[in-house]
Parts: C-alpha cells; sequence; structure tokens
C-alpha cells in the first residue's frame, strides 16, 4: 500500500492535507494513485486531466512539493517511504482540491502579446519561410510550449511578484517576436519591458529545469531582455 497525503478544500474552506492509503501496482502513475482515489475511495475528490499521454498538460500537480505532469511521473520514482505528497499547482489560485485556476497563467500570456500580429490576409498565399533562418530556429525552439504550467509554478519570481508576466508567457513572446510572419514586433517589446516583464526575471533557471517539455525559457527570456536594451539604446541614439 502506498500512504497519499493529498492537498483538499479551496477559497470557499480552509484547505486541509487528507491521508489515503492506495493500493501499490506496477507500472503506476501518480495520476492513477489519484484517479483510483476519486473512484474507490472519496468521489468528491477534484482534480483536472484529458489526454493521460504527456500531450496535454492539464494533468499538471505539485508532487512531492515539485511540479510534474502526473500522467508521465512513474510512482517508483517519487515514493519516499512508502509516501507521496500530492497537491495542486504553486502560484495559482485553487479551484478545488487538486484543481487550479489557470485564469491569471493566460491572462498573462495574453498581456505578453501572445498572440500572432498577420503580415498577410487570408487571401493571399501563404508565405514560405526558410526552416533554416536564424530566426525562424530561434522561433522553433519554443513552439513545444503546451501551456502546462509547470515553469510558472516553479518559477520563484512569480511567488514573489504577481505581476511578473512568468517564463511561459515570456518564452511565447520570444517565440513570436522571431516569426517572419509576425508583424508587430514593436507591440512585443512594448508588452514585455515594463512592469512585470523580462527585467524582473532574476535568471534562476527553474523554468528550465523542470520543463517536461526539454524547453528553455530562460534563454528566451534573456533574448528579450537583449532586444529590449537594444532597442532603448536605438532610440536614445536618435
Amino acid at each position: 500500500m502506498i500512504s497519499v497525503t493529498v492537498q483538499r478544500g479551496g477559497p470557499e474552506a480552509p484547505q486541509y492535507p487528507q491521508v489515503f492509503e492506495v493500493p501499490a501496482f506496477e507500472s503506476q502513475t501518480v495520476l492513477d494513485v489519484v484517479s483510483w482515489i476519486q473512484q474507490n475511495a472519496d468521489p468528491t475528490l477534484t482534480y483536472r486531466f484529458a489526454c493521460r499521454v504527456g500531450m496535454c498538460g492539464s494533468c499538471a500537480m505539485m508532487v512531492n512539493g515539485v511540479p510534474r505532469w502526473t500522467c508521465r511521473t512513474h510512482v517508483n520514482k517519487v515514493l519516499k517511504g512508502g509516501k507521496i505528497e500530492i497537491g495542486p499547482l504553486r502560484n495559482l489560485p485553487v479551484i478545488k482540491d487538486l484543481a487550479a485556476d489557470m485564469d491569471p497563467f493566460f491572462d498573462k500570456w495574453v498581456a505578453a502579446e501572445g498572440r500572432h500580429h498577420p503580415t498577410l490576409s487570408r487571401d493571399d498565399a501563404i508565405a514560405e519561410i526558410d526552416p533554416e533562418q536564424p530566426a525562424r530556429v530561434e522561433a522553433s525552439l519554443g513552439i513545444e510550449c503546451i501551456n502546462c504550467s509547470i515553469c510558472y509554478s516553479a518559477c520563484d519570481t512569480v511567488a514573489g511578484d504577481s505581476d511578473y508576466l512568468g517564463p511561459a508567457a515570456l518564452q511565447r513572446a520570444w517565440t513570436l517576436y522571431n516569426d517572419g510572419k509576425d508583424a508587430d514586433k514593436d507591440a512585443i517589446l512594448d508588452a514585455v519591458s515594463g512592469k512585470g516583464g523580462c527585467h524582473s526575471c532574476h535568471s534562476m533557471g527553474s523554468c528550465t529545469a523542470y520543463c517536461p517539455n526539454g524547453l528553455d525559457p530562460l534563454s528566451a527570456i534573456a533574448g528579450l531582455k537583449r532586444a529590449t536594451t537594444q532597442r532603448f539604446f536605438r532610440g536614445r541614439a536618435k
């Protein structure tokens, strides 16, 4: 048996830990454990998941204090003395139990101008972009982000500064900034250069260290710092 401590509660009631005894199975994931509890021990347990194969990121939770995709985290990798602690993602409001409110995360994604600014209309032919072009290579490094919020939950700057846009939003901004089909690079730099923008990053690197997809938000943020600084000095030179 596995002793599983689950963080329960939400904004309408104090949060509290609840311990469940869960049968151990071969090749068991943390998401399997949570599902067993909900199906066999307490049907009121609230959590979120979808694909179960590391494609959607919706099952992300804190496991022993570390943000992880629970569908890809095997119990035998995180079991400590026959025990596991599971909680909702850090740095986000809790809806109930293990389900975090993702609205602040996506609000910051929008605030960082994480949307495409088209250069053409739907009636124009699709512009060809050389995949080996340096800017395209740089943009491609971040396109596998699935917005699971692991990096956001791992970030200590987010924990201490509610205005900070966070690594995922800033990486998205850097991806679009390097996209040859994006028409408003100044709008992107404006969005990420103010309060809570890229210059608030302390370069601790937790975002890169914990990204399950092996992405490097820290380098993307460094790119935005360079681009905003270069634009500032070009403006001063005029």
